[in-house]
């Protein structure tokens, strides 16, 4: 799981946000947030500003420690 969907949990922030502050379908955004399809650069970016300034868009898409250590 990206660092990002633990960030939005706990800012209460929706796929539905991600998808309406990317201008793309919800279902598109799922799959982003999911890792199932990678954002952009632009999209990045664009999460980073709108919703996680004090953020390191370097720690927001990155998977989660945890589940690193299981595939190895």
């Amino acid at each position: 799981m990206l660092q990002l969907k633990i960030e939005m949990a706990i800012k209460g922030i929706t796929i539905e946000d991600i998808a309406n502050a990317l201008n793309i379908h919800r279902n598109t955004a799922a799959q982003k947030v999911n890792g199932v399809s990678k954002f952009n650069i632009e999209e990045a970016f664009c999460i980073k500003e709108k919703f996680f300034p004090d953020k390191d868009l370097k720690v927001l898409f990155s998977k989660n420690r945890r589940e690193e250590k299981k595939g190895a």
